[in-house]
């Protein structure tokens, strides 16, 4: 599938319903578009099933709840939902995108309870997120931007609004021949990239950020899982800038990055080495299994 996002064939299901591609619409004074009262899931589909759907269809719902709305469907039918968008579409392999958002009503303001929340799900097909990065190594910035004080924002939910530092510290890093870039927290500790979390080697033990902060990704789970499984300590800890440099490997894990390996992030340089080749292709097995 190629061109813009708003002039494609297909189907997107909105509110209960299959649209056709181009209708699928909202207008201008949706709340969202102003207030970013809007939450998000990404997932993937491979060979007709979608990986962890369930899971992600909760955190659809926690999501909402933080930001203090009720999504009008259960998880059983946005469940219910995707595979329809997929069916429609004649796909068994695609990035599928649930969103759920405070639509136009009677509020315009920044309270807006009497608005009516809406739901849409669209997928299409999507190859490396990072491109031929996950053969070779992803090279990273180090942005200036920080993950805030989950006292400010609700760090656990995905949310449109929070990406919005995300979104910056991508376009300054593609300025720089950067795939993405690295963010800290607000205390300066090692936090993530801007849409995948991130994990080091170090004596064939890993070390990964706590996510006390920033969402911890279900793919980030998954692979602390695997690892686990494996006989790899897995070390989740606050991380210090300073020691990127004795970190020997990297990668970034994430529902559209995968598992990705990294090979530079600012002047540090990794190693694509053998446990995140193995991690890589174990959980390439799994997503397909």
């Amino acid at each position: 599938m190629a061109g813009a996002y708003d002039d494609r064939d297909g189907k997107i299901w909105m509110d209960g319903k299959l649209v056709e591609w181009r209708d699928a619409k909202v207008h201008i004074l949706t709340h969202a578009l102003h207030y970013a009262s809007s939450v998000f899931e990404g997932e993937r589909c491979y060979n007709g099933k979608i990986f962890k759907s369930v899971e992600h269809s909760e955190r659809l719902h926690k999501s909402a709840n933080l930001l203090d709305f009720q999504i009008p469907y259960t998880v059983e039918q946005i469940e219910q939902a995707k595979y329809d968008v997929l069916k429609a579409n004649g796909w068994d392999n695609a990035y599928v995108r649930a969103l759920a958002w405070r639509g136009a009503g009677q509020d315009m303001g920044v309270a807006s309870r009497n608005n009516p929340v809406r739901l849409a799900v669209a997928a299409w097909e999507w190859g490396n997120y990072y491109g031929d990065a996950k053969m070779k190594g992803a090279k990273l910035d180090i942005s200036k931007w920080r993950r805030p004080d989950p006292k400010t924002i609700p760090s656990e939910a995905k949310a449109a609004g929070l990406y919005m530092i995300c979104t910056m510290s991508k376009h300054a890093a593609e300025d720089k021949g950067c795939s993405d870039a690295l963010m800290m927290d607000y205390r300066g500790y090692v936090a993530e990239a801007t849409g995948a979390n991130v994990f080091f080697v170090k004596n064939g033990e890993v070390h990964t950020p706590k996510p006390d902060c920033f969402l911890n990704g279900i793919t980030r789970q998954t692979v602390i899982g695997m690892l686990k499984e494996k006989g790899i300590t897995v070390h989740e800890r606050h991380i210090e800038p300073v020691e990127l440099t004795g970190f020997e490997q990297c990668w970034l894990t994430g529902t559209a990055a995968e598992v990705t390996p990294v090979g530079q992030i600012g002047d540090f340089h990794f190693e694509v080495g053998a446990l995140t080749r193995d991690i890589a292709e174990s959980y390439e097995k799994l997503v397909r299994s």
